[in-house]
């Protein structure tokens, strides 16, 4: 009896085997799970798991193709992907190659979303305080939205109705699906750079939750909050909320009125610079009337009754106080003179040329006068100066 040989495979060999039977019974499958280790990577890729309560399964996405997911995932979101099984024989395990991915119903959008709402309030971006004033006459209004739809066209047509003079910035932007919220949150950027932009509106028109949902992502949020200028969100309509709603400086329940906070109404204008007009008449007229009214009882008056009394009476006034000015200035004048003359007179008293001619006689030796004998040295010479004269003894 012949003994049966056992076939050994060698790892490559059973690793190859196995690829071959992964990857072409799982062509194309789709998988519900939640996500975990979520990792964006520089170059473009996603990595992360996919779990439930009983296993984990890598998962890759491939830049290009991350590009048509319209939200940002998140560890601890349920969502459904649709891919194909590969395995990586180096390591000898499998992943699963993801070509598409979407939240697993609209519970999982709205649970992200008050998730985010909670993170974002802890953190003050939804605070009063943090909230900027829109300027009363607007010149300048940047419109973030879809150049081709019908939320830009009632915004004109309100701007063009209310306010004419505005200028709106219209700037071209993805408002749905994968890669609309980078694309709002450039514009945004970009419109601060600008230095004429006084309030920047952010619009679209209703519709389901995955629609508005580029106006609920992170990136959006921060760059609303960055902004110098003012931000007004008009997203939807009145029922929808979203994230950019709560970080905006102001939110309209619809496109139509973010363009109507945003810009003054003219008939209002009109209507207050014809009020002022007749109000500013009836307060000229009141007031001419009361200088009406006070200088027809000036006139009436004692002294325009009789102008020359009150004329005499200033007049004699002024002569008056013109006497008395005089006086001073003579009192004054004597009293200088006297005070001169005695000056004068000690200055006389004192003149040593009279002095001398009286008699007396200045006796110096070593240059210094000689007041007293004692200080007189007769073994020094000495000049004694008379009036008519001067003798020198040596």
């Amino acid at each position: 009896m012949s003994e049966i040989k056992e076939q050994i495979f060698s790892v490559s060999e059973i690793t190859k085997s196995i690829k071959f039977i992964l990857e072409s019974t799982f062509e194309k499958i789709s998988i519900e799970g939640e996500i975990s280790n979520f990792k964006a990577h520089v170059s473009g890729h996603w990595y992360f798991n996919l779990k439930d309560e009983g296993a984990v399964i890598n998962c890759t996405m491939w830049k290009g193709v991350n590009n048509y997911v319209f939200f940002t995932p998140a560890d601890g979101m349920k969502i459904i992907v649709t891919g194909r099984i590969t395995v990586y024989p180096p390591r000898g395990s499998y992943q699963l190659d993801v070509r598409s991915m979407k939240p697993a119903g609209v519970g999982e959008l709205q649970a992200a979303f008050e998730r985010l709402k909670q993170k974002l309030s802890e953190e003050g971006l939804f605070d009063e305080k943090y909230k900027k004033e829109l300027p009363s006459f607007p010149k300048k209004i940047g419109l973030i939205t879809a150049s081709d739809g019908a939320a830009v066209k009632d915004m004109i047509s309100v701007a063009e109705r209310r306010f004419p003079l505005v200028e709106l910035l219209v700037v071209p932007t993805k408002v749905q699906g994968a890669g609309a919220a980078e694309n709002i949150a450039e514009n945004i950027h970009k419109l601060n750079l600008l230095n004429d932009i006084d309030v920047i509106i952010l619009a679209r028109g209703g519709g389901s939750i995955e629609d508005l949902w580029a106006f609920n992502e992170e990136i959006v949020a921060r760059a609303i909050f960055k902004s110098k200028i003012p931000v007004i969100s008009g997203v939807g309509h009145e029922v929808d909320f979203t994230i950019a709603d709560f970080v905006a400086d102001f939110r309209a329940p619809t496109p139509s009125v973010a363009m109507e906070l945003a810009t003054p109404d003219i008939e209002e204008l009109k209507s207050f610079i014809k009020d002022s007009y007749s109000l500013s008449c009836d307060i000229i007229e009141r007031t001419l009337e009361n200088y009406r009214s006070e200088l027809e009882e000036e006139i009436s008056s004692y002294a325009f009754r009789y102008p020359l009394e009150k004329i005499r009476k200033y007049s004699q006034m002024v002569d008056l106080n013109t006497y008395k000015i005089v006086q001073k200035i003579d009192k004054r004048i004597l009293i200088a003179s006297n005070r001169i003359a005695y000056l004068s007179k000690s200055i006389e008293m004192h003149d040593i040329e009279k002095s001398l001619q009286k008699g007396f006689a200045l006796i110096k030796q070593d240059s210094k006068f000689i007041p007293r004998k004692i200080s007189f040295n007769i073994n020094k010479p000495a000049t004694i100066t008379f009036y008519d004269g001067k003798i020198e003894l040596k």
